[in-house]
């Protein structure tokens, strides 16, 4: 097995872990941004799980990056090192803020009345807004991989337009939840994507150039 072959596999398995992470996340959790007070009071060991996960998620998915850069900068540097900027750098970067803010939070109803702390808009919108800014960074570094994915044909070009569609859609799902919450399922063509996406690079591994 080559080093491409190799890096496509690593890739393959850091999605699964970071998708996989991500859906623990959500059921330790149970966490939609704005319900997050209420849930947290009585389920701490759960919450603390949940920033677990999230913390797991962020990582794995930023080696995403780091890993597979050798490989995309041969077909195009700009959108390769852009890529490592947004899902390396700023997305792991929003992650970690989510899981500050969530601690905070647990923290602080230990100490402060529940219904007296969700009425204090630094901390109760501030979880909105750093999702909402977590899902136009992710769409962000997603489109400039699926964009080098197309036209480096490292990967069946229907599953690089896949992407780039889902991708889409995705960000303007992050660009209208700072107005008002979106249906959860409007992410799920890019969930979606990105497993099959996965198991396509541990089973088959990258497109060998052709010249």
């Amino acid at each position: 097995m080559d080093t491409n072959q190799m890096i496509a596999r690593s890739v393959g398995v850091l999605y699964i872990i970071g998708t996989v992470a991500g859906i623990l996340s959500v059921v330790f959790l149970g966490w939609v941004p704005g319900n997050a007070f209420a849930n947290m009071s009585a389920n701490q060991t759960e919450v603390q799980i949940g920033i677990l996960f999230i913390l797991i998620m962020a990582f794995s998915l930023a080696m995403v990056s780091v890993i597979i850069y050798p490989v995309a900068k041969t077909y195009h540097q700009v959108l390769a090192l852009g890529y490592v900027v947004f899902r390396g750098a700023l997305e792991t970067f929003t992650y970690i803020i989510t899981a500050i803010w969530l601690w905070l939070v647990l923290l602080s109803n230990q100490h402060i009345d529940t219904a007296t702390f969700d009425n204090t808009p630094f901390l109760s919108g501030a979880g909105e807004q750093i999702h909402s800014i977590t899902m136009i960074v992710f769409s962000l570094g997603a489109l400039m991989l699926y964009y080098l994915l197309y036209q480096s044909k490292l990967l069946p070009r229907w599953l690089s337009i896949w992407g780039l569609l889902a991708s889409m859609l995705y960000l303007l799902t992050g660009i209208f939840d700072f107005f008002r919450t979106i249906p959860t399922i409007l992410l799920m063509p890019l969930a979606l994507q990105e497993m099959v996406m996965a198991v396509w690079l541990i089973i088959k591994g990258f497109n060998r150039p052709t010249n």
